[in-house]
């Protein structure tokens, strides 16, 4: 089968950078599928989502000077979430926990700065 634009192929992820992945074509050839070009979501590591030696389902989506562009997302729409990952847990409660120790560092630092204040007034309520 011809690489054209708009055809769907399948193909093995050959290659991981911090860009995008490389991926190895039926008939040899290999695209990049850029980083943007992965998931419907941010995508802030691609190893949340490809792994070396996966199949994937790719769209071609240009075709210049020999290199070829490819697209996860827009080849399976419902395939780009992310992995399960136990370490992670869901964002309201990251969140909480986050403000929690923000306001807790945030009440000790007031209290140090007031407390280095007093000593330099000479005491409390010293002017």
């Amino acid at each position: 089968m011809a690489i054209e634009v708009g055809n769907v192929v399948e193909g093995k992820v050959t290659g991981i950078t911090n860009f995008g992945a490389f991926v190895e074509l039926s008939n040899g050839k290999t695209g990049l599928v850029h980083i943007s070009e992965v998931a419907d979501a941010y995508v802030r590591d691609i190893n949340d989502f490809l792994n070396q030696n996966d199949t994937v389902k790719v769209k071609v989506i240009n075709i210049s000077e020999g290199k070829i562009g490819l697209s996860i997302k827009q080849a399976n729409p419902q395939r780009t979430r992310r992995r399960h990952n136990p370490r992670r847990r869901s964002s309201a409660v990251d969140f909480e926990e986050r403000l929690s120790r923000f306001l807790k560092d945030s009440d000790e630092r007031q209290q140090a700065l007031k407390k280095s204040q007093d000593s330099k007034r000479g005491g409390r309520g010293a002017r």
